[in-house]
């Protein structure tokens, strides 16, 4: 393949909602580009985008997927993105290598929720953005409803650079509104309809202005009264685009690929260059890397894919030159790391390259020591680029084998698709020993065990996590215990008396109160240590005992069978009587919240939230968002992923932190120690 150069390189992410067409899209232009001989189609499973064999099953994109193609000296770098939300660590590191957007749209009159998000996240990072309208072959569809909707919510930042032209209510052509000209579906000029003239000039004159103010020499010659050139109207609209103030629309029907190669040259004309994306920053701040062959060679790893065939890391080049057979500097892990070949890649076929310049996508197969995030550069500069910021895994279960003796591989497995996917994560809980799986939603999480069956062939099982409760007391309780056994020769024997009490200092003290040699010195580390042995189980449902303070202020002894054991024997028979006079109660941990939803739905959350036993500490409104601040018990909020999801409609997310633990309502007490009991029970059966 040529070797192209930043100024003829367009890095073009494909976001939105889901089912909007954006695989259907990248179908389209890459048949135009004569890449492939055959549109393919997401329901008949021949995409060169959706390959893996989840996403053929499920007729959805579950991971960003890269196609490169030429048109007109000019090279794509296709990313299709899903939009299913689960999958918002794609969109992620997508834009982290983009130079700009394309939202794909339906025209079915309304600002879906994927829209609004994908519009908001480019505006919040700085990654320019143009939306296509698609399906407009379709029947009931209406591009100036859509197009109403996007404004109502956008005002004018939204700019139409494309009218349709119907014909009996079908698409029919279309009115490039810059050049004030309209084609049929063969891209032959026709007149331009009379019922469209009237708003096409209306739209220009919005868009002249708009042209205008992004750049000091158009604004002068704007307000002298001269009129501006196509050419200076589609360069002060660039800079719009370049600066996120402005967001181009256009439209067509990419299953039918019907105006695509007019978007096309749009893209061309419009779409930042790889040139003219922002520099670059390294994590220090200190270090400023343009997009250019000359600078020093850095490297984004930004996607992990591992087959059959081994693992492959996608990467765009941000600065210098990437040559094949190099050794390389892996600045994030330290080590260096041989670069054996470089290739680029239309879907899952790769054709070799001997390098890849400045501003281009590529992969590199089999790394030893890279993954997702790493940044490769020269030997000596040790430059480090910064990681995206990915979702927050806040949906987790229990990862169990179904299979008896399967754990390491699950787990080794689950290892390996984290390279694929960092935005979920697996640890252990301690205190239930659980292995947790976490991640952004449900849907996420299920996929990632159906690819561990087909990659491992281990069967993982999901279940809902146990909750790590405690126990403490409410009051003070005074208790003996004695340890008495003589079964011929030495026996064993210890008596201690001990006051049990709350203690919210700490979560265990043990305090000495013995007088006259009532229990002799060198048993009381006896006594203490049967205590706290003790308190790892309480009394009520087995969870640790805390902020207990425990009181040794008597005992007895017997010069001859006294022994350490029989003194920790001992202190743990008084733990369990004293404990169960001393009011008994559990402990559930409190998660502090931060729910962030549009201003709409503030209501909702704040009823749902007092249903889960929540309390609202407060709210505050940033840009057309309320962020609300919240506690709630970690039981109640689960499956609060899926369940905030419903009820904001994909527009709300939250992060959790935990607070502290607080005493359980006593009339959910019974459950949790009938609970306890059967998942005692089924451990010991296994």
């Amino acid at each position: 393949m040529a070797e192209f150069l930043a100024n003829n390189i367009r890095n073009i992410a494909l976001i939105g909602h889901g089912g909007e067409g954006k695989t259907t899209l990248a179908e389209a232009i890459l048949f135009n580009a004569k890449v492939i001989d055959r549109q393919g189609k997401v329901d008949d499973g021949n995409t060169v985008m959706d390959y893996d064999a989840e996403e053929i099953a499920r007729k959805i994109s579950i991971s960003l997927a890269i196609a490169n193609c030429k048109y007109k000296d000019v090279k794509f770098n296709i990313i299709d993105v899903p939009g299913f939300f689960d999958f918002e660590g794609e969109l992620v590191q997508a834009l982290t290598v983009a130079g700009s957007a394309l939202i794909v749209a339906g025209a079915n009159g309304s600002l879906t929720v994927g829209t609004e998000k994908a519009v908001n996240y480019c505006t919040a990072h700085g990654v320019p953005a143009m939306i296509f309208i698609n399906g407009m072959d379709k029947e009931n569809v209406s591009f100036a409803d859509t197009i109403e909707a996007i404004k109502a919510k956008y005002g004018t930042k939204i700019v139409p650079l494309m009218l349709p032209v119907l014909n009996g209510g079908k698409l029919a052509g279309y009115v490039n509104v810059i050049e004030a000209k309209a084609y049929d579906l063969t891209d032959t000029e026709i007149a331009i309809p009379a019922d469209v003239k009237a708003q096409a000039e209306e739209i220009k004159a919005a868009i002249v202005e708009s042209a205008a103010e992004n750049d000091e020499e158009l604004m002068m010659k704007y307000f002298e009264g001269e009129p501006l050139t196509t050419e200076e109207i589609a360069k002060g609209l660039k800079l719009g685009i370049s600066g996120c103030t402005t967001i181009p629309v256009f439209l067509g029907a990419a299953l039918s690929n019907k105006c695509i190669f007019n978007l096309m040259e749009q893209l061309i004309q419009h779409a930042p260059s790889a040139a003219e994306e922002k520099p670059v920053k390294d994590v220090s701040g200190e270090v400023e890397l343009s997009c250019n062959d000359e600078g020093p060679m850095v490297v984004r790893i930004f996607k992990t894919v591992i087959d059959r065939f081994g693992k492959s890391s996608y990467f765009k080049v941000v600065s210098g030159v990437l040559k094949s057979g190099q050794t390389y500097y892996n600045s994030t892990k330290e080590l260096e790391e041989k670069v054996s070949s470089v290739a680029f890649t239309v879907g899952k076929k790769q054709e070799t390259v001997d390098c890849v310049h400045a501003g281009d996508i590529g992969v590199m197969p089999k790394l030893s020591n890279t993954q997702t995030g790493d940044t490769l550069c020269e030997s000596g500069k040790n430059i480090i680029l910064s990681k995206p910021e990915l979702p927050s895994a806040v949906l987790s279960f229990a990862v169990y084998a179904n299979k008896k003796g399967d754990e390491d591989k699950i787990f080794g497995g689950l290892g390996q698709l984290q390279n694929e996917d960092p935005s979920f994560c697996v640890t252990k809980n301690i205190e239930t020993s659980e292995m947790l799986i976490s991640g952004v939603g449900e849907t996420q999480l299920n996929i990632l065990c159906n690819k561990l069956k087909a990659k491992s062939g281990v069967e993982a099982v999901l279940k809902e996590p146990r909750i790590a409760y405690r126990e403490t007391v409410k009051k003070t309780a005074e208790a003996e215990g004695k340890h008495k056994k003589q079964s011929g020769g030495a026996g064993q024997f210890g008596q201690c008396s001990v006051r049990f009490e709350p203690n919210y200092d700490s979560d265990f003290e043990f305090v000495d109160a013995v007088v006259g040699g009532a229990v002799p010195k060198q048993f009381i580390p006896a006594v203490e240590k049967g205590l706290r042995e003790a308190i790892k189980k309480g009394v009520l449902a087995g969870y640790p005992m805390v902020s207990l303070r425990c009181t040794l202020f008597d005992g007895k002894y017997h010069p001859v069978d006294s022994k350490e054991i029989a003194f920790v024997t001992a202190a743990k028979l008084a733990y369990a009587d004293g404990c169960m006079k001393a009011g008994p109660v559990i402990l559930e941990p409190i998660y502090s919240m931060k729910i962030t939803v549009p201003t709409d739905f503030m209501g909702d959350v704040y009823g749902d939230m007092n249903k889960r036993r929540g309390r609202i500490m407060g709210s505050e409104t940033v840009g057309d968002n309320s962020v609300i601040s919240a506690e709630a018990p970690l039981g109640e909020i689960m499956k609060y992923a899926i369940d905030l999801r419903s009820m904001t409609q994909g527009r709300g997310a939250y992060s959790i932190e935990f607070a502290r633990y607080e005493e359980v309502p006593a009339m959910l007490t019974p459950k949790i120690i009938e609970d306890a009991k059967k998942m005692a029970e089924e451990k010991k059966d296994n």
